[in-house]
């Protein structure tokens, strides 16, 4: 089903354009007709006049020797002894003017001028349906007045001649390649270059519907998924900003208070150090945060020999390590940072032993942080990796400003990875942040940045 809907605005455009290319066929035939039918019809006059002319010059002499009965037994020429031919059929103007044309054709050619009459069935047709007059032509004869009948071919509207519709179809390709480039290449690309000056002159672009030829669709779509990018880095912008605002206004109040007074015992200078140590780690997660590893170099490294010293700054006590030897493209100062603030995270809210965990899953790599804390509910999961969410209130208290799992997200994004969460039943923890990547992510992602 997907697939056949998929389908159907590629057969409506090409159905479109078969119409067009049709129109453009018979508005081209038309034209044709127009401009060049009556060159063609002359020179079908001129062809056939010189043809009769010989006809006739030779009919007339063999008339001076033999009678027309002979000369039609032997040469099948449809000859007619008579003082007057058949009667006259009705005939059109524009056949009338033909013959009248043909009469003048062979006097010019002739040393005189013959009469041609129309006979009294004027019209037929033959096997290839060819329609045609049929006319008397007087003949010299020195006994008795003979005719000679021959077919005029009448003037047809359609079919046109053969010539004509292969220049028309000629003209109908031209002037639909035309339409088709002003309509679904030229239109769609001048918009595309006015949202470009929009951007290029500090305005907010908006996305363009993906409509015209495919490679201008495909554009398209990429400039809509930049445009989509700008927007999202916009609000991330305006979130950190008013994060910032938040969360170090209180600290520094605290500090701007504790400062002013004359002085300080120790109880306040500890207090003074905490809050100093809480803006320190805000200011940290911020610009993790904001960096999230974009710049870094991947790097094919020994993901267990990294691992264990990433979590080497731990206390080793809480820890344990169950480490696969795998070998990946990472970014290891990114990656090592999200790694720790998942450990972090479980010394603070969860329940030690923390158990790292380095395995091959399916379609990649997994790296397992698990805790024998109680987790989060499931409906918080998506929630926790956005950026300035406290599933706790209290931890903003603490120099915790919502960004630990956000980070952890973040730099994922540009591992070509993902943020999964599990709960289990104790073995090996009850609960776990797991980090998903694939062996050339980082790699396929910085290659994908430089393109």
């Amino acid at each position: 089903m997907r697939r056949g809907v998929a389908w159907q605005p590629l057969m409506g455009q090409i159905a479109g354009w078969s119409g067009v290319m049709l129109g453009a066929w018979l508005l081209s035939l038309l034209l044709m007709q127009a401009l060049f039918g009556r060159a063609i019809n002359r020179l079908q006059i001129l062809q056939l006049g010189r043809e009769l002319a010989l006809i006739v010059r030779l009919t007339e002499l063999t008339l001076e020797r033999y009678p027309p009965d002979l000369i039609r037994e032997l040469t099948g020429l449809d000859l007619a002894v008579a003082l007057k031919p058949e009667g006259r059929g009705a005939i059109g103007s524009r056949d009338n003017q033909r013959r009248q044309d043909l009469q003048r054709e062979l006097c010019a050619r002739l040393s005189h001028c013959p009469m041609l009459l129309p006979a009294a069935a004027p019209v037929s047709k033959d096997r290839n349906g060819v329609t045609s007059q049929h006319i008397w032509i007087e003949l010299i004869s020195p006994l008795e007045p003979v005719w000679l009948r021959t077919e005029l071919p009448v003037t047809r509207l359609w079919p046109p001649e053969p010539m004509l519709l292969l220049v028309a179809l000629v003209g109908a390709v031209i002037i639909t390649g035309v339409l088709y480039l002003l309509n679904e290449v030229e239109r769609p690309l001048r918009g595309l270059e006015r949202a470009l000056s929009s951007v290029g002159d500090g305005n907010d672009p908006q996305a363009l519907p993906a409509h015209g030829a495919p490679e201008v669709r495909r554009i398209t779509h990429r400039f809509n998924a930049m445009v989509q990018r700008l927007a999202a880095n916009r609000q991330e912008r305006a979130t950190m900003l008013a994060g910032i605002a938040h969360d170090l206004r209180a600290p520094i109040t605290r500090l701007q208070f504790r400062l002013s007074m004359p002085s300080l015992d120790t109880t306040e200078r500890a207090r003074c150090n905490t809050d100093l140590e809480a803006l320190e780690r805000i200011t940290g997660q911020f610009l993790l945060y904001a960096g999230g590893g974009e710049r870094e170099a991947p790097v094919h490294c020994p993901l267990d020999q990294w691992l264990a010293e990433v979590v080497a700054g731990h206390p080793q006590d809480q820890l344990i390590l169950d480490l696969k030897p795998i070998e990946a493209w990472v970014r290891p100062v990114a990656l090592g940072r999200a790694v720790s603030n998942l450990i972090d995270n479980a010394l603070t809210y969860g329940q030690p032993p923390i158990v790292v965990r380095l395995l091959e899953t399916g379609d990649g790599i997994a790296i397992e942080v698990w805790d024998q804390g109680e987790g989060m509910p499931e409906q918080h999961w998506q929630r926790a990796v956005q950026p300035f969410q406290r599933l706790d209130e209290a931890r903003g208290e603490q120099g915790h400003c919502g960004l630990g799992l956000a980070i952890v997200s973040h730099v994922m994004q540009h591992h070509n990875g993902a943020v999964a969460f599990r709960s289990g039943g104790g073995t090996p923890g009850r609960f776990a942040v797991i980090l998903a990547l694939t062996r050339d992510g980082a790699l396929a992602t910085s290659n994908m940045q430089k393109s």
